[in-house]
């Protein structure tokens, strides 16, 4: 099911995007080339990072032209320099020419949330706190940025709204505090036969002894504590459910959060504050 929902999440998007830029046609390549032309392109790499968004070329352009075929020369999630060729396309050069920036701007998008991510990753090596993106993406391109972090060595928070329980603090305040939140979240899911990970905020140490001693929780989010609170919150939680630290963490910070021993660090920056890596689809 999960697979099906990404799918066409998937599909909806090229179909957008390819109609958001050709509308009616592509009037400078119609003009200048006839229908028949067939030529061949090459993505060249003029950056140096992690290169994420191969798969996504293949299917846009076999979702506009079924008859392009793709070499792939260096797969998804690989590390990649400055005049390395990701992969080869041919057929029709109308074909190509329409593509060419679609491509051009889903791969430069997920090859910078990937570079970042394994930036992250990297900082943390030794240590068993995994990083964790965020739902701080571009509507529409979720999926993409998602993939991408799992590219980069990240793992995935939840998809949206509806694939997991998480109890934030405005939650809280407009229920009129944590036990009612927990109890009614609870309330609901039994009443709709669901079967979601509940995840709960807590902004003091206070709330964590409240959520432990609730219950039926999987993880609880450590929320702008600094590290000292961080390692008292661990302490707290440690073999009773999983940990997730957030906000107030830099890049440069990261490791001393990651040290305290939480389960997970979720990093907004992964897919908000990305340099896309520079790529280039140059005709042969």
């Amino acid at each position: 099911m999960k697979i099906m929902f990404e799918e066409t999440l998937i599909n909806d998007f090229i179909d957008l995007a390819i109609r958001e830029d050709i509308g009616d046609g592509d009037h400078t390549s119609l003009a200048c080339i006839p229908e028949s032309t067939l030529g061949k392109a090459k993505l060249l790499v003029k950056d140096q990072g992690i290169i994420a968004g191969i798969d996504i070329a293949k299917r846009i352009f076999h979702r506009f032209d079924a008859n392009l075929s793709m070499q792939v020369m260096i797969e998804d999630g690989s590390s990649v320099k400055y005049g390395d060729i990701a992969f080869y396309v041919e057929g029709k050069s109308l074909s190509i020419l329409q593509c060419e920036r679609l491509v051009l701007n889903v791969m430069q998008r997920m090859s910078g949330v990937a570079t970042q991510t394994n930036a992250y990753v990297k900082q943390l090596e030794g240590l068993k706190t995994k990083i964790l993106d965020t739902r701080k993406t571009t509507p529409g391109m979720r999926i993409l940025d998602k993939m991408a972090v799992k590219l980069g060595g990240g793992e995935n928070h939840r998809m949206g709204l509806f694939d997991m329980i998480l109890i934030k603090d405005n939650h809280i305040d407009y229920a009129g505090g944590i036990e009612n939140a927990v109890k009614s979240v609870k309330a609901y899911l039994k009443a709709k036969n669901k079967n979601l990970k509940i995840e709960v905020e807590a902004r003091s140490l206070a709330d964590i002894k409240t959520i432990l001693k609730l219950g039926g929780v999987h993880r609880i989010l450590i929320d702008n504590f600094n590290i000292e609170q961080t390692q008292q919150a661990v302490e707290l939680i440690k073999g009773q459910c999983e940990s997730e630290s957030s906000g107030g963490i830099t890049f440069q910070t990261i490791r001393d959060y990651a040290a305290c021993g939480v389960d997970y660090i979720s990093v907004g920056a992964l897919t908000h504050q990305i340099k896309s890596l520079d790529l280039s689809l140059k005709a042969i």
